[in-house]
């Protein structure tokens, strides 16, 4: 089959498109001929990760090589049909369209098969969506799900998500406000109205101002980019609010844990997705009765995979980027 593949850590050029062996289910497996996937930004960073960050990987026995990457293939999510399941496999058929999400740093998306245990984070792909619109969720919705349960985010919350246009964030503006809270986007000038049609109350420009200066205070933070300015988060966020990064370097590391001991506020560090296929039924069910729907910037053919990845590096995609296989 073909694949996407890269043998050592590097820019988008390290990608080669090679003929690799087509996966065999085990009894308990499928075989997903998949029709679409993504580039997001763990399949970027994985390939891209510094040696300091695989060390660190390393130590807390993350599924990331020293020298060189022990996962040759990315993607994060996929759509598919089902082509083959194992003897003992209960749930699906042959035929099935459906979508998910490898196991966690596993990846292996971008390429024409992947093999899912029959219990793994996979479903039925909703019915009201292609398979380009669904290959954008699992990642993108599950963790943006998983990050407004970890702030504790109800109805009548205030709640900001900076990076509101990007994969994680736009599902995030959809979610936050589907459980009922008051939603304030923070994105560039040009996604402003994408994210106004997502149904954020309020949408910022950061390029224009900084909205930690507006005097507002909200129950909830979500950085999805890892650029929100601490001492103003702090000064922006109610008493027992939650303020929750996904991305943080290690320059952040001291004042985020600063603000937690002594503002009575809570800080989260977003470091690992627990992806249940509970949540991503939950999500698709959303998805069927018109409360999530996927924002798609380009597709590319899973040839022109490192033109996918530059595009997705440079910071100017609205939504998701898509490669179809």
């Amino acid at each position: 089959m073909k694949a996407i593949v890269f043998e050592k850590y590097g820019p988008p050029d390290v990608l080669q498109l090679k003929e690799v062996a087509k996966p065999i289910p085990n009894n308990n497996g499928i075989l997903v001929k998949i029709h679409a996937t993504t580039v997001t930004s763990g399949d970027y960073q994985y390939r891209s990760a510094p040696a300091s960050a695989r060390f660190l990987a390393g130590l807390f026995g993350m599924n990331m090589g020293l020298r060189n990457p022990k996962v040759k293939v990315l993607g994060s999510e996929f759509a598919g049909e089902i082509e083959a399941v194992g003897k003992d496999v209960k749930l699906f058929k042959e035929g099935d369209p459906v979508f998910g999400y490898p196991p966690y740093m596993t990846f292996g998306a971008h390429a024409e098969y992947l093999c899912m245990p029959e219990d793994g984070t996979v479903t039925a792909k909703p019915t009201n969506m292609t398979f380009e619109e669904a290959a954008c969720v699992p990642y993108g919705a599950l963790s943006a799900l998983f990050f407004l349960r970890r702030g504790d985010v109800e109805s009548a919350q205030k709640a900001l998500i900076f990076g509101a246009s990007g994969g994680v964030g736009n599902y995030a503006v959809q979610l936050a406000k589907h459980l009922g809270a008051e939603v304030t986007g923070v994105c560039s000038t040009r996604k402003l109205e994408m994210v106004k049609s997502l149904g954020a109350d309020n949408v910022i420009d950061y390029t224009q101002e900084d909205f930690t200066e507006r005097g507002e205070t909200y129950d909830f933070i979500l950085d999805t980019i890892g650029r929100s300015p601490i001492v103003g988060c702090n000064r922006s966020l109610n008493r027992k609010g939650f303020y929750v990064l996904t991305k943080f370097g290690f320059s952040k590391l001291l004042p985020m844990l600063w603000m937690s001991m002594t503002s009575g506020k809570n800080v989260v560090f977003g470091l690992l997705l627990k992806e249940r296929v509970e949540d991503l039924v939950y999500i698709k069910e959303l998805i069927e009765a018109g409360n999530i729907k996927s924002v798609i910037d380009r597709t590319y053919p899973l040839e022109q995979a490192v033109e996918a990845f530059k595009y997705v590096e440079s910071g100017q995609k609205v939504g998701n980027v898509v490669i179809t296989v």
